[in-house]
Order: structure tokens, then sequence, then C-alpha cells
């Protein structure tokens, strides 16, 4: 007699422990989010941080991009030498320990070892977390689109409840207990995770998918030494030529942040590992990751642009600047029904270049909108909220169209050998369009607010259209993947 499958809203049981996993992850990363900026701010005007706040925001978009580009490690370790669910577990709690020194009393060195522990933790954790759930899916399980909607949804409640606790702790009882929170909120998802896996993950997922052989732990060595010695090079001589500010540093990482993927799909395209039809699927997705890098360099100013106008341009009457960061999540969550329902009903859907060509689209109406308010009103008075609400509803209909659907695609379109890897593309993504982050954020400010909203948004919407014209160019490349 056959068993019946545990199931979690008619998905498989170990969607529960992942959801819940990402879920408390995110909850201490978008609380600690919320006020960094903030806090950051609050070092400046106490001497303890001897930046301006134009670097300030840099920090924060170069620090986003380091999360998610320190993936590509994650998925290698998890490819070759942990397995992806260990590899989930220690970058738990690389990311608590992170959260931990944040709510320590020492000011900028508790700063920047914490950014160093949550960029190492978040880059084991999160392409694997998301590795997992594509493992739970055979390719011709129609629920994977539909599994990966309610995945995002659980990160986003996460996201959704963080800002309010951790920005609401802060306002009572200041900083350093609101990061405390944020490292509690991982300890609980730690503790559920470890218990939950166990009993609703596969076996196999305790084993890397590709184990380095005796003969590969040598060269492997001999490359991470050298890079090692290269980039102390590289830096020495930055400080012999003086080029030794923060700001010269984070244009460093900004680089580093644009070669990495460029590296990796030639790697991936030119491996002897990847098949014919796999390597069509590889160049069909290099269009498709474009995409999602302009839309991130939207989306994950959020934090940093949008922020700064909750602060200094919005009416705050009511509650605290670090809650309009639970807008984000908020839509996502009002959102994912309809669209997980939407992928799972509509059966001639768009084609997922389609998806990204319209989610561009709409990202850029974010912007657009947000130089309303500085045309009609000029950019030195106090505004109503609903200007931040109406941008966030805009651009999480493109995250909808983009994020879930990009998760769900990189699984279907990766190589068996860089299956882990190919995931971390994903979250590269992110990391490259954070680190032009770095350098676009430094250039807003009140007096040019509208001019910087308007010609981002444009430009966005304007790629959008010339995705929809290579959507079906790009789906033949992808040799029957939806």
């Amino acid at each position: 007699m056959k068993v019946k499958e545990k199931q979690f809203l008619g998905q498989p049981r170990g969607l529960l422990t992942l959801f819940m996993t990402e879920m408390w992850e995110r909850f201490s990363y978008y609380g600690m989010r919320a006020i960094l900026l903030y806090y950051m701010w609050s070092l400046i005007a106490d001497g303890q941080l001897n930046v301006s706040r134009a670097t300030a925001a840099s920090i924060m978009a170069i620090y986003a991009s380091m999360v998610y580009l320190t993936g590509a490690i994650g998925g290698f370790v998890a490819d070759r030498i942990l397995g992806p669910r260990r590899t989930v577990f220690w970058g738990g709690v690389l990311i608590m320990a992170g959260h931990i020194a944040l709510s320590t009393p020492f000011g900028a060195k508790a700063l920047f070892l914490s950014i160093i522990l949550i960029v190492l933790g978040t880059g084991f954790l999160k392409p694997n977390v998301s590795t997992l759930v594509g493992s739970l899916y055979s390719d011709a399980d129609k629920r994977r689109d539909a599994g990966f909607s309610i995945f995002v949804f659980g990160i986003n409640l996460g996201g959704f409840i963080a800002p309010l606790l951790v920005g609401k702790a802060q306002e009572i009882a200041g900083y350093h207990v609101g990061f405390s929170l944020a490292a509690i909120g991982m300890f609980i998802g730690l503790i559920q995770y470890h218990f939950g896996a166990n009993k609703n993950l596969a076996p196999a997922t305790m084993l890397p998918s590709d184990p380095l052989s005796e003969n590969e732990i040598k060269p492997l060595l001999t490359k991470i030494i050298m890079g090692v010695t290269a980039l102390i090079l590289i830096i020495v001589g930055m400080i012999l030529v003086g080029w030794n500010s923060l700001p010269d540093f984070i244009n460093l990482l900004t680089l580093v942040a644009i070669l990495i993927p460029v590296t990796y799909f030639i790697t991936m395209i030119s491996s002897k590992k990847v098949t014919k039809s796999e390597r069509s699927r590889v160049i069909a997705y290099i269009p498709l990751f474009l995409a999602a890098v302009l839309f991130w360099a939207i989306e994950e100013q959020g934090a940093i642009v949008l922020a700064t106008f909750a602060a200094e341009r919005v009416d705050l009457s009511f509650f605290p600047a670090s809650w309009f960061q639970s807008l984000n999540p908020f839509f996502i969550m009002l959102y994912t029904p309809f669209f997980a329902v939407l992928w799972s009903k509509w059966q001639k859907q768009p084609t997922s270049p389609m998806k990204f060509a319209i989610g561009l689209m709409f990202a850029g109406s974010s912007f657009l909108l947000m130089a309303v308010p500085g045309s009609l009103f000029g950019t030195d008075v106090k505004v109503s909220p609903f200007w931040l609400v109406g941008s966030w509803a805009l651009v999480i209909v493109g995250e909808m169209l983009i994020s879930p659907v990009g998760l769900s695609v990189t699984t279907k379109l990766a190589p068996k050998a860089f299956n882990s890897q190919m995931m971390s593309m994903w979250f590269l993504s992110s990391a490259v369009g954070s680190a032009l982050n770095a350098q676009l954020v430094t250039l807003y400010n009140a007096k040019n607010e509208v001019s910087y909203f308007f010609w981002f948004g444009l430009g966005s919407v304007i790629l959008g259209v010339v995705l929809v014209f290579l959507s079906r160019y790009i789906h033949r490349l992808m040799q029957g993947v939806n």
C-alpha cells in the first residue's frame, strides 16, 4: 500500500520546514536592515563613524551586494563539500553571530564585524535553502511555481513583522535592543530547521551533488591562495597610490561583484560537464539575469533611497520611518495568493522572459511615481506617506513577476553539475544590482530627487519593452523550459 505524502498547503511537507527557516532568517535580516541606515546616521552624529551620509548609503548598498555575492561561495560549498542541508545550518549560525555583534555597544567596530559575519552566513544559507525547495519537486511537477510562491510568502512574512517589532523596540529601548531581536529570530529559525530537516528533507540533501575528488583538493587550495594573494596585492597597491578611503574600497567591491557572475557564466558555458542542451539554457539565462540586475537595482533602494525619503520627506506623525520597510513584504503577502493561483490555473500563461519584461515595466513605474511629489510640491516640504505606499505597491507587482518565477526558472535551467552554483547566480543578480546602487545612491539628494527617480524609472520601462521583443528568441534557447 502506497504511503500518502505528507503535505503543507498541497505541497510537500518539507516546504513547511524551509518556509519557517527562511521566514526567521528574513526576520533577522530585514529587522536589522530596517534600522541599520538610521543607526549609521547616529554613529556619524556621535563621531563614531567618520563618513558622510552619502557614504553610509553606499555602505548599505555594497553590504546588500556582498550578502548576495557570497552566495557563489555558499553554492560551491554545498555542491562540492558539505551538501546543501549542512551549509544552510552553518550559515544560520554565522548570521546569528553577526546580529549578536550588532547588539553590543561597540559602535563602528561591531558594525563592520557584523557585516562580515552576516555576509558570509547569508551566502551559505540563502542560495541553498532555495535549492532545497527545488529538490522537493520533480521536473514535471506542476506545483513547483506555486511552491516557490508560497516559499516567498514565508520570506516576506518574516520581513513584514521584523521592521514593526525591531523598529518599535529601537524606538523604545535603543538600537542594540532592536538588533538583539534580530539575533533571537535567527536562533528560533535554527532550532526548528534542525529538527524539521531530519523529518522532512531527503537524506540526499546531506551530501554534495558533485563532491570534490582527492586530486581536486590541492588545485582548489592553490586557487584559493592565489585569489587571496591577488586581493591582498590589490589592496596594498590601492593604499600605495592613495586609494585608501572607504569609497575607494566600495568601488573595488563593486568591480568584484560585476566580474564574478561574468566569470561564472564563462565557466558554465565552457565546462565539459555541461551538455549542449544545458549550455543553450545557460545562454538563455543571461538576458534574464541582466533584467533581474536592473530590477533589483530599483527594488533594493527601498532600504536606502526610499528609507531616506521616508525619514526626511514624509510626515511621520503616526509611526517611525523604519515601519515603511514593512511595505515591501506586506504587498508580497497581499499579492502572493493571487499569483500562486494564477500560475497554477493559467494554462497558456506568458513565458518566463515575458514575465520578466512586464516586471521591469512595473518596477520602472514605481520610480516614475516617486518623481511626482517633488514635481508637484517641491522637495523641501513634508508629503503624504501614500506616495511611498503607491511606489511599493507597483514595484512588488514587478517582484511577483520576477522573483518567484526567477527562482523557479533558475532551478529548471541549471546544469546538473552546477545545481547549487546556478542558484547562487540568481542571488548574484541581486549582488550586481546592489553593487551598482553603491555608486548610484550617492547621487540621490533633495535637489536632484525628481530627475533621479524619473530617469531611473524611465530607463527600466524602456528596457522592459526591449525584452518583450527578445522574449521569443530567449524562449527558444530555453529548449522546452517555461
